[in-house]
């Protein structure tokens, strides 16, 4: 599977661009929408990206490896593509991702609950539950 395309690729850029003119400025850093979801077909690693730096392979976001920490940092394109796991399989991006959330708002949750999976499926069932009033967490 092809990890980013072009598009996808243009628009982390993008934001990393968007990121540095504001750094630059001396305004703060713009809280990014993810717009890019891999996971591990055979666990819980789940990683969110908002950013890709200019090396084309660094990407910032949040990062959950499956033990109840996710923390916001940078990750590896390569890295990701370059993993193997349990039946051939490896990284793939999840095709149907879309989220209006900020990453800031993914991290908390995501802290709180533990795992970026289950912050998500919180997400969707107050969504359900409340429309698009999300509350703020503790």
């Amino acid at each position: 599977m092809i990890l980013l395309t072009p598009e996808l690729r243009a628009a982390l850029r993008a934001n990393d661009e968007a990121r540095r003119a504001a750094v630059m400025a001396g305004l703060n850093e713009p809280d990014f929408v993810p717009l890019a979801k891999f996971f591990s077909p055979v666990g819980s690693a789940t990683w969110l990206a908002t950013e890709l730096g200019e090396d084309g392979d660094t990407l910032f976001g949040l990062a959950d490896l499956g033990f109840g920490t996710p923390e916001l940092g940078s990750f590896s394109l390569c890295e990701l593509g370059s993993v193997r796991l349990a039946f051939g399989l490896g990284i793939e991006r999840d095709l149907h991702f879309e989220s209006g959330l900020a990453i800031s708002t993914w991290a908390a949750w995501s802290r709180r609950a533990g795992s970026i999976l289950v912050a998500e499926t919180l997400f969707r069932r107050d969504f359900r539950v409340r429309g698009s009033d999300l509350p703020k967490p503790d």
